[in-house]
C-alpha cells in the first residue's frame, strides 16, 4: 500500500506560502489550484507534502432549526460559515479543496496560529473537513513566520493537537453565540415590532460591559458641576534670567486668598531657601504586548486598537514581526537576539543602533510583568522586508524595531534640580531638570519625549525678584473621555475580552451606532440600550459577571474546567435573562424606537441655515430622485429653498467642528477603503478658490 502525503492546515494563504517554502528541501514548492483556491506542495526527505491553506473560520456556530426571528435559542450546531452567514460563498470552495486535498493524506499537521483561535481553526477543520482526523493529528507551534523557526517548529511536533485550547475556543465561541443571538435578537425584534422597521442592534457579554463602562464615564461627565479656583501666574527674575515659578499651593478655593497673594508679592523681592539636586533613573520600557502596541500607536499615530492590529498581521504574515496576538512582555533568549540585531542590522535605516546595542555588552533586555504561555513580546524578526512597506505598515514597523533597541538600553539619567524661595512669606518654586546620560532614549526616538530645563548654578540666599504675578480663574474639569486606547486599557484592567477581541469590540460599538467620536460620546441609542439592559437584565452589563466567565474560559485551558459544566452554566444563566426581555418587549421597543429616531435626526442636523438663520440644515433625500441633499427645515413652511448637494456615495457623518475658513458645517465622507474625508458645506468657502476639478482626458 502507497504511503499517502502530509497534510499541512495553515490559517491564510500568506502562512501557507511561508510554510512550503521554509519546509521545502529538494526545490521550490509548486503552487497548485483546486477550482481557484491555491494549495502548495513540495518534498521534504522524499516524502509528498500538502500545504492548505483556511480563510480564518470557516466553522461557525448556528442554530439547530428556526429563522432569524426566532428567541430564545438555546439548541444549536457547527456548520460550514457558508451555511450559517450571508457572503461567506467562499468559503464552500475553501472546505471543498480541504476534502479533496485530504482524501489520500496518511498525516496530518495543524500549523494554524498558536493561540486559542488558531487552535480552533485547525480543529475544526480536520475534525469536520478531513473526516475526523483531529486525533491523528501533529500540531506546529511557532511564533514568527521565519524559515528558521517554522524548521524548528517542524522537527520537534507536537505529538497532538492543543485540545485544551480548541476546546477553550470552542466553549467561547458556543457562550458567545448564545448571548449576542439570543439578546440581539429581543433588542432587534422589540423595536421591529414597535416601528415595523428594521435595525441593526447587538449585544453580548463583552459589549455590555464595555458600554456601561461608557455609559458611566458619559453620566459622570454631563452631571458634573464645575468648581471655580484660582491658579497663582508668576515669573521671577533669578540671577540674569526670567522663570516660570510654581505657587505652593497648585489650587486656591477664595478669590481674596489669590488677590491677596498677587498684592504681597507683586514686584516684590525674595530669597532662595534651598536648592536640591538629584539624579533619578528612567527605566528602559517593557517590550511590546499587543496592548502596550495598540495604545503607543494611538498616542503617535493616531490608529484605532484594530488597525494596528491589523498591520501588526500583515507585518507577522510577512515575517518581519513575530505574532501580535499575545500578552506577554517577555523575550526569552532563545529568540537569539544577537542572530535578530544582526539582522536589523543590514538595513541602513537601522545599522547604527544595532551595532550601538551589539557593542553595549551583555544583551539582556528588560521585562515586564505579564507572561503568556502561547507566545513570547512582539519583537522584530530581524528579517528584511521583501518589497517596500505601506506608510501604515512602516510606521508600525518601526514602532516594534526601535521598542525592541530600547529595551536593551540602559537606564537614563536625568538631574533634578528643585529651588526653593520665599516671597513675602509665601513660597515658590522653580524646577529645573536635564538629560545627563541618554541611555535608552537614544534608540527610542522619536517615541520618547523629554523636555528639558536646564538651570544655571542658584545658592541659599541669592536674591529673586516676582517680575509678574496674577490670578487667573479656572473651573473644575469633568473626568476626561474615553478614546479608543485608553478604552483598551480599560478593558485589559477590568479583565473583560481577550488580547484578539478587544479591538473587535470597541470597533462594533461604533458599527452599532452605540458610541461616537474620537474622544467617545454614547449615543441616545447607547444610553437607552445601557438603561433598559440594566432594568430588565443587570447582570449583561456587569463587570464581574464577564470577568468570571473569562476565568471560567481560561480554566477549560488549564484542565481544571469542563466545556459542558461551563456552558450549562451559561445557559442557566441566560434563560432567566431572555424571559425577562420577552416579557419586556413592548416597553423595551418603545424606549429603543424612541431612541433610534432621536439619535437618527440627530445624525441628519447638519446645523443652522445661513440663508434664513431660523432653520436647521437636515440630509434628506429626495423621493423623485433618491439622491441625497441637503435643505433647510423651513422648506417644509415654504419659507426657504436654500439646498446644497452631496455626495451619492459612501457614509456621511457630521464633524463637531465647524471650517476654520468660515464657520460653515464640515462633513466627513468614509469611502470603502479610503481614509475619511473632510469638506465645507459652503460653495463660497475660501478654501475652495483654487480648488479644480479633475478632467478625464481620453488615453
Amino acid at each position: 500500500m502507497t504511503r499517502g502525503h502530509t497534510l499541512i492546515i495553515a490559517e491564510k494563504f500568506d502562512a501557507a506560502q511561508r510554510i512550503a517554502s521554509a519546509l521545502s528541501l529538494e526545490g521550490p514548492p509548486k503552487k497548485k489550484t483546486y477550482r481557484g483556491i491555491p494549495y502548495f506542495e513540495f518534498k521534504r526527505d522524499g516524502k509528498k507534502f500538502v500545504v492548505a491553506p483556511a480563510m480564518g473560520h470557516l466553522y461557525t456556530v448556528t442554530q439547530e432549526t428556526g429563522g432569524r426571528s426566532q428567541y430564545p435559542v438555546f439548541k444549536f450546531k457547527w456548520a460550514p460559515r457558508h451555511l450559517a452567514e450571508r457572503g461567506a460563498k467562499k468559503i464552500k470552495t475553501v472546505i471543498s479543496a480541504i476534502e479533496k486535498l485530504s482524501d489520500k493524506a496518511s498525516e496530518f499537521i495543524n500549523a494554524t496560529d498558536y493561540d486559542v483561535e488558531g487552535s480552533l481553526i485547525g480543529y475544526m477543520i480536520l475534525k469536520h473537513a478531513c473526516g475526523g482526523r483531529e486525533k491523528q493529528a501533529k500540531r506546529m507551534k511557532f511564533s514568527t513566520l521565519t524559515p528558521e523557526e517554522l524548521n524548528e517548529a517542524f522537527e520537534s511536533l507536537m505529538p497532538r493537537l492543543d485540545f485544551e485550547m480548541a476546546e477553550a475556543g470552542r466553549t467561547r465561541h458556543e457562550v458567545d453565540w448564545l448571548y449576542g443571538v439570543n439578546l440581539s435578537r429581543a433588542l432587534i425584534l422589540s423595536v421591529e415590532k414597535q416601528s415595523n422597521k428594521h435595525f441593526t442592534l447587538s449585544i453580548g457579554r463583552v459589549q455590555g460591559p464595555t458600554l456601561k463602562l461608557l455609559y458611566e464615564r458619559e453620566y459622570e461627565i454631563n452631571s458634573f458641576v464645575p468648581t471655580p479656583y484660582w491658579e497663582i501666574n508668576a515669573e521671577a527674575l533669578v540671577g540674569e534670567n526670567v522663570y516660570k515659578v510654581d505657587f505652593e499651593k497648585d489650587k486656591l478655593w477664595n478669590l481674596k486668598e489669590a488677590e491677596a497673594v498677587v498684592s504681597a508679592c507683586k514686584g516684590r523681592h525674595g530669597i532662595i531657601t534651598g536648592v536640591t539636586e538629584k539624579t533619578a533613573r528612567r527605566m528602559p520600557p517593557e517590550p511590546f504586548d499587543l496592548g502596550s502596541l495598540q495604545r503607543e500607536a494611538y498616542r503617535f499615530f493616531g490608529y484605532t486598537p484594530r488597525r494596528t492590529l491589523d498591520i501588526a498581521e500583515r507585518l507577522y504574515l510577512n515575517a518581519l514581526i513575530s505574532y501580535p496576538r499575545t500578552s506577554s512582555q517577555k523575550l526569552p533568549p532563545t529568540i537569539n537576539y544577537e542572530a535578530i540585531l544582526k539582522g536589523l542590522a543590514g538595513n541602513p535605516a537601522y545599522r547604527r543602533l544595532a551595532e550601538k546595542v551589539l557593542s553595549a555588552g551583555e544583551l539582556k533586555p528588560v521585562e515586564g510583568a505579564k507572561s503568556d504561555p502561547a507566545h513570547p513580546a512582539i519583537y522584530p524578526t530581524g528579517k528584511l522586508p521583501e518589497a517596500p512597506l505601506s506608510k501604515d505598515d512602516a510606521k508600525i514597523y518601526d514602532l516594534v524595531v526601535k521598542r525592541f533597541f530600547a529595551v536593551f538600553g540602559k537606564p537614563s539619567l536625568r538631574l533634578m534640580v528643585k529651588v526653593s524661595m520665599e516671597v513675602e512669606g509665601y513660597r515658590f518654586t522653580l524646577n529645573g531638570r536635564r538629560i545627563l546620560e541618554e541611555g535608552w532614549l537614544s534608540f527610542y526616538k522619536p517615541y520618547v519625549e523629554f523636555e528639558e530645563k536646564p538651570l544655571p548654578p542658584l545658592s541659599k540666599g541669592e536674591k529673586v525678584l516676582i517680575k509678574r504675578i496674577e490670578s487667573l480663574q479656572k473651573f473644575t474639569e469633568p473626568p476626561p473621555r474615553y478614546n479608543p486606547a485608553s478604552l483598551l486599557r480599560a478593558m485589559e484592567e477590568l479583565e473583560i475580552g481577550t488580547k484578539a477581541t478587544r479591538a473587535e469590540i470597541i470597533e462594533t460599538l461604533y458599527q452599532r451606532g452605540y458610541i461616537k467620536g474620537e474622544r467617545i460620546t454614547v449615543t441616545d441609542v447607547g444610553f437607552t440600550v445601557v438603561e433598559a439592559l440594566s432594568k430588565y437584565c443587570p447582570s449583561i452589563v456587569s463587570v464581574e459577571f464577564t470577568r468570571n466567565l473569562e476565568k471560567q474560559l481560561y480554566a477549560i485551558e488549564q484542565r481544571q474546567e469542563k466545556r459542558e459544566s461551563v456552558l450549562l452554566e451559561a445557559i442557566e444563566e441566560l434563560k432567566p435573562i431572555v424571559e425577562r426581555l420577552k416579557e419586556a418587549e413592548e416597553s423595551l421597543g418603545s424606549m429603543l424606537s424612541k431612541a433610534i429616531q432621536a439619535e437618527n435626526l440627530k445624525r441628519r442636523l447638519v446645523g443652522s441655515c445661513p440663508s434664513c438663520g431660523t432653520g436647521n440644515l437636515i440630509i434628506l433625500k429626495s423621493r423623485r430622485t433618491g439622491k441625497r441633499f441637503i435643505g433647510c427645515t423651513n422648506f417644509f413652511a415654504g419659507k426657504c429653498k436654500q439646498s446644497f448637494p452631496l455626495p451619492q456615495r459612501g457614509r456621511l457623518t457630521v464633524s463637531d467642528k465647524p471650517c476654520k475658513h468660515c464657520g460653515w458645517p464640515v462633513l466627513t465622507l468614509k469611502l470603502t477603503g479610503k481614509r475619511p474625508f473632510n469638506f465645507c458645506i459652503n460653495p463660497e468657502c475660501p478654501s475652495k478658490a483654487n480648488f479644480k476639478p479633475k478632467r478625464r482626458g481620453r488615453k
